[in-house]
């Protein structure tokens, strides 16, 4: 049995659509190939096609159904996959809600406090999160786009994983992939565009999001940079 704590790779990003979900498949399928053994505990696919095709021959938990009100939503099932104990497994979205008033009622209130759980049994987690859930980012973000962001992630969640990769899209790509209908089903895309995608927003986001990995980087390097020794500016 695996003792240690697991590891955690954050693919991260300035907006949703830049990606993330499909750069995560696209390298579990990669690991899978070699041998590892990769399970996909939660994905969002959002109707999209590419990402249906990339989960095809991926082994999946099944969800977990919830009933709130009069519907019942699929929902991550974290003890299917504590009984699984994959080497790696995926978990879309880390700054979702768990249903609070659903039933079965969720042990935590946020996916991150699953996401704890997970690496606490020494299952290494791949997850997706857009700069705009960072906590510390909340305020900044509301002046930069006028939306507040109601789902957050504390910082020291992103701060402590052990790989971030940066999945990176220029904002005219990313609004050529929304008015193509690769991102939201139609009648989300507009609103979409109204309030969170707008010309200004995404230059905004995409600065703050390239910031954040680049002040990883630059605290990496101090944490292993000899005592007293200049080390080299980032630019």
């Amino acid at each position: 049995a695996r003792g240690a704590r697991g590891r955690l790779r954050v693919f991260f990003g300035a907006a949703a659509g830049v990606g993330k979900t499909y750069a995560m498949l696209e390298a579990a399928r990669s690991v899978r190939a070699a041998g590892r053994d990769v399970v996909v505990g939660y994905i969002e696919p959002h109707g999209r096609v590419e990402t249906e095709r990339l989960l095809e021959g991926l082994e999946r938990l099944p969800t977990l159904p919830v009933r709130y009100r009069d519907l019942t939503r699929q929902e991550f099932d974290l003890d299917a996959a504590l009984r699984r104990r994959p080497e790696i497994l995926l978990v879309d979205e880390l700054a979702h809600s768990n249903l609070d008033g659903g039933e079965p009622p969720p042990r935590h209130a946020k996916r991150w406090q699953d996401v704890e759980e997970l690496l606490a049994a020494g299952i290494d987690v791949w997850t997706t999160v857009n700069v705009q859930h960072l906590e510390s980012l909340n305020d900044l973000v509301a002046q930069t786009s006028g939306v507040r962001q109601r789902e957050t992630i504390p910082d020291h969640v992103f701060e402590q994983a052990d790989e971030v990769e940066l999945i990176d899209l220029p904002p005219e790509d990313l609004i050529a992939r929304l008015n193509a209908g690769k991102i939201y089903v139609a009648n989300q895309a507009q609103t979409a565009v109204d309030r969170f995608f707008r010309k200004p927003n995404l230059p905004a986001l995409r600065e703050l999001a390239l910031r954040r990995v680049a002040d990883r980087v630059e605290a990496a390097a101090r944490a292993v940079a000899p005592a007293g020794r200049d080390r080299p500016r980032l630019a």
